[in-house]
């Protein structure tokens, strides 16, 4: 998930929702996104395998890294594999490297047995803070890619769409309803274009919908609105009636397709969820109700006010990446339905039935059971202690120590141990990340307080080592996490 700018009151993120027709009895099943940008990532069979014991069908990714895509030959998990938004331009320049990008991501997968049902050409790529960078590029290289599947003869089975954030439309302040939406004026004719080319290739309409930015975003925004219990003023139009964003964000789409030309487009959405820490309504109990409620509303396919019935959906995310950009907010690295060690964060039922739990992952083998933390002894260098810390969580992830997040409780000591422990961690526990100048040491008693949590960091299944960089102990880091002193 990118940087997300701010949203009205209906516009939340962005990027996919399907639409079945028509809607058959049963419940769609749900798909997840499965990203990848961890310190010390699980091995992608172990975690394949996982998926198949939940029942998960189908995943999106976020490139179509072989070490990844290889673990899905022959599990009958269908996949989304994506272009990033770096190899845009190329894409769009020549369509020879639209086709060698088939040929080697998608012809080879299939021949090993992956069952590919979806590229995706970029990631987002209209987002306002991008400041145009992919606006000339992001539909030339769409086409090139379509063209090279189906010149490979995958064009009927194989569809390429263009995830996209809910920046790409909006109602007006003055109205903010669903009926009032469109796209955005700056890129109205682009979106027209790109909508219909991909209406008339039977593509579906890629959107990421998140009713937890619109809370993060708005301190005024109703709490209530965010969930799918009921419990908040309904919002009125055209008959409609909405009792949560979700519904009203879906249908604010729904309207600027319409108005673009294409009432009856498909529509997936791509990235849905809610994160667990790392702001102050990032957490376990909100999680829990958003995903209970939403996967309730799945299981019943109720749809949305003007597009009832069966949807495909995608969970956001996996498991924690504890190495995403933070610059949309700290939360960013805790979307996981997962920890990092691949183990549930909370009960959760995928059938929206509410009677089994998620299974975790077999075989993750840990670090000795040891800690880095704060020696206390060392009064006299205390002076290094800022460029400790901001060194220590510039290299790794201080998320949780931010206000209301999970270890915003913690001492002036807690938030020095933490931030050493979690370097320690990241850096394979090698002996040398617990130094600090004599700061920090290593104990073997579990430095956990609380409800925060002190991790001892997995076997990286990459098999490399996260190198160790020296810097001098008193420079001054030009980044800062968290400013914990």
């Amino acid at each position: 998930m990118a940087p997300r700018p701010a949203a009205s009151v209906f516009v939340v993120g962005a990027v996919v929702a399907l639409l079945l027709l028509p809607p058959p009895a049963a419940a769609a099943p749900v798909g997840v996104n499965w990203g990848t940008m961890m310190s010390h990532p699980i091995h992608p069979s172990a975690v394949v395998e996982m998926l198949r014991a939940n029942g998960v069908d189908r995943v999106k990714l976020f490139d179509a890294d072989p070490w990844t895509v290889a673990a899905l030959a022959g599990s009958g998990v269908q996949a989304m594999l994506a272009a990033p938004n770096d190899q845009l331009a190329s894409l769009a320049r020549d369509p020879r490297r639209a086709r060698d990008w088939v040929r080697h991501n998608v012809t080879a997968n299939i021949n090993a047995g992956v069952d590919v049902r979806y590229v995706a050409v970029g990631n987002e790529p209209f987002l306002k803070s991008y400041n145009g960078s992919f606006i000339n590029i992001t539909f030339p290289a769409l086409k090139n890619m379509q063209r090279a599947l189906d010149e490979a003869g995958f064009g009927q089975r194989i569809k390429v769409v263009v995830p996209l954030n809910a920046d790409i439309y909006s109602s007006p302040e003055n109205k903010p309803v669903p009926s009032a939406g469109s796209f955005r004026k700056d890129i109205n004719t682009l979106m027209v274009d790109i909508v219909n080319y991909l209406h008339a290739n039977d593509a579906p309409f890629v959107v990421n919908i998140y009713p937890f930015l619109s809370l993060y975003q708005n301190p005024n925004f109703p709490l209530n609105f965010s969930f799918f219990d009921g419990a908040t003023k309904p919002v009125y139009d055209q008959g409609m009636v909405y009792t949560n964003v979700f519904d009203a964000n879906f249908d604010t789409l729904v309207w600027s397709l319409r108005k673009a030309g294409v009432p009856d487009m498909r529509i997936i959405v791509g990235e849905v969820g809610w994160p667990t820490d790392g702001d102050k309504n990032a957490n376990i109990k909100y999680a829990q109700r958003f995903y209970n409620g939403f996967l309730r509303k799945m299981a019943k396919n109720i749809g949305t006010p003007l597009r009832p019935g069966r949807m495909e959906v995608y969970l956001f995310a996996l498991i924690d990446e504890n190495q995403k950009s933070v610059l949309p907010g700290r939360f960013e690295r805790h979307w996981g339905l997962f920890t990092y060690d691949g183990k549930p964060k909370f009960s959760m039922d995928l059938s929206g039935n509410g009677k089994g739990n998620l299974a975790e992952v077999k075989g993750v083998q840990y670090l000795p059971s040891q800690w880095c933390v704060f020696n206390k002894d060392t009064k006299d260098k205390y002076k290094d202690l800022p460029a400790s810390v901001n060194y220590a969580c510039s290299n790794a992830d201080c998320t949780p120590l931010g206000y209301g997040a999970s270890c915003n409780g913690l001492s002036h000591d807690g938030n020095i141990s933490y931030a050493f422990n979690i370097y320690f961690q990241t850096m394979d526990q090698d002996v040398r990340a617990c130094s600090f100048g004599g700061l920090a040491m290593i104990t073997t008693t579990n430095a956990s307080q609380g409800g925060c949590l002190f991790p001892v960091q997995i076997l990286s299944a990459s098999g490399r080592v996260v190198p160790l960089i020296f810097w001098p102990i008193t420079l001054v880091m030009l980044v800062s996490v968290i400013n914990l002193l």
